[in-house]
């Protein structure tokens, strides 16, 4: 048995002629079989340097031509180029090739165009193999541990995309990145590629698609104020911010959770990077529309899973408004029944009218308490249905509450991260400016805007002050109707 090696460039007329060559003999002759290896132009050099120093061989031309001995092992013995290939065949078969310069000129053309597709071909292969890489920042915190089962069981990208998990925080967390580690090993998700601990910042968010960012301040108003809480915010930002747009993909997600400040690091972020895209920057508010959906279904004896369109506005983890003027009721037990699809407006439904206006705003103050201090469970369910529906969509009609940057809707300061409605579609979102809103809605979001343009004045005040450039490039443009907002 006989096996030929026939490797050259893709648009080298003479390895047209040997390939040729060798197709016909391999047609024709049972015992004689060819092996083709086509390199682009570009990459040809460098590819015969190395073959040649790993067999030991001189050769400087293309194409080279080896021959395999399968009865010693596959060891390879050097030919040389076509003369020699064609000296060869003449010799040992007593064939000749004819073909003429015109038809190695085309063939050579046409398997520079092949070899192009092919490689195109193998790229898109690729990409749908390589697993998506998810970072994921002060991993040690309770969220990261329930978040990382949900990332992993398919139901998030789906039953066919892999996922590579990088948990990164502090030295001082090191020892608990490593036991969360082991134990995502241990229950052998069959989409986790890896999972890995890093706590070097420099490598941080390398080929991220997806960055998570959970981490928190521990708010204490009584040991220093919220200025210097922020100011600590701002510095965490402002060492993400360039890390992301120098290692991470320039399509790369940014999901800001936590119990703290979350509005206002995805502001950051988008301030402190500004290559990324500002519609890939968002902030998890769902937590709170969940929690409020519970607190109606408890009112009305329900499941909370029937209860729809609750929104949530303005600053995730500070001041906030739940507002029911456009929530729905499915499957509740009334006088009037109807499919699953029938609906009824909450508002119709609870006839306490005291307990709307008065006990479900003080209510907030309640739902606060039980968001910031949840365990994980929720937190890491809202991040995972909110990756969810910006990959799959969110269901059809429904309302989502997700912070995300204002451009002036419902006359919302432009520059801030304000959690509002919007839907999920073809992996993108939209906010939902067709609803509308009442007057006292609108006087309450310019209230809880003012909040928020607060925090990144206070933010920036001291980059602003070493930048004045910047001071205006970075400013909060004024409400497009609410000029004289004030704090609540």
């Amino acid at each position: 048995m006989a096996k030929f090696v026939v490797a050259g460039k893709a648009n080298c007329p003479y390895y047209a002629k040997a390939e040729l060559l060798a197709d016909y003999l391999q047609t024709n002759l049972p015992s004689f079989r060819v092996h083709k290896i086509t390199q682009h132009p570009d990459k040809w050099e460098q590819w015969l340097h190395d073959i040649c120093e790993t067999n030991g061989w001189e050769h400087r031309q293309c194409p080279i031509i080896w021959r395999e001995l399968l009865d010693r092992g596959g060891k390879g013995q050097l030919l040389g180029g076509l003369n020699d290939f064609l000296e060869y065949v003449q010799q040992y078969y007593g064939i000749t090739s004819m073909m003429l310069s015109e038809e190695m000129l085309a063939i050579a053309e046409e398997n520079l165009q092949t070899h192009a597709e092919i490689e195109k071909e193998d790229e898109e292969i690729k990409s749908l193999i390589k697993p998506m890489q998810i970072w994921i920042t002060s991993a040690s915190v309770p969220i990261c541990y329930h978040l990382i089962p949900l990332l992993a069981n398919g139901e998030v990208f789906g039953i066919t995309t892999e996922i590579s998990i990088h948990l990164l925080d502090t030295d001082q967390f090191k020892e608990i990145l490593h036991g969360i580690v082991m134990e995502a090993e241990d229950m052998a998700f069959p989409l986790l590629r890896s999972i890995s601990e890093h706590t070097n910042i420099d490598q941080a968010f390398i080929d991220a698609d997806i960055i998570i960012v959970l981490d928190d301040v521990l708010l204490n108003l009584e040991v220093q104020s919220r200025e210097n809480y922020i100011r600590e915010v701002s510095e965490i930002c402002q060492v993400y911010a360039p890390l992301i747009e120098k290692n991470a993909k320039s399509e790369v997600k940014v999901i800001s959770s936590g119990k703290t400040f979350a509005n206002l690091k995805a502001t950051l972020l988008r301030t402190y990077g500004p290559s990324i895209r500002p519609e890939n920057i968002i902030a998890i508010s769902t937590s709170w529309e969940s929690a409020a959906k519970a607190m109606l279904a408890r009112k009305l004896n329900m499941s909370t899973a029937g209860v729809k369109d609750v929104i949530v506005w303005g600053n995730i983890s500070g001041s906030n408004y739940i507002d029911l003027s456009h929530a729905k009721l499915y499957g509740y037990d009334c006088a009037i029944w109807g499919p699953p699809n029938f609906q009824r407006p909450v508002l119709n439904m609870i006839y306490d009218s005291e307990w709307i206006h008065s006990e479900l705003q003080s209510a907030q103050c309640t739902l606060s308490s039980r968001v910031s201090r949840c365990a994980g469970m929720l937190p890491a369910h809202a991040v995972a249905t909110v990756l969810r529906y910006w990959y799959h969509g969110s269901p059809s009609e429904e309302i989502i509450s997700v912070g995300i940057l204002s451009e002036g809707q419902f006359c919302i300061p432009e520059e801030i991260i304000f959690s509002m409605p919007v839907r999920f579609q073809n992996g993108n979102w939209e906010v939902m400016t067709e609803l509308e809103i009442n007057e006292t809605t609108q006087e309450v979001l310019g209230r809880l805007s003012h909040e928020l343009v607060q925090e990144k004045l206070v933010a920036l005040k001291e980059i602003n002050e070493m930048h004045p450039y910047e001071a205006e490039e970075n400013s909060t443009s004024s409400p497009k109707c609410f000029s004289d907002a004030s704090p609540i």
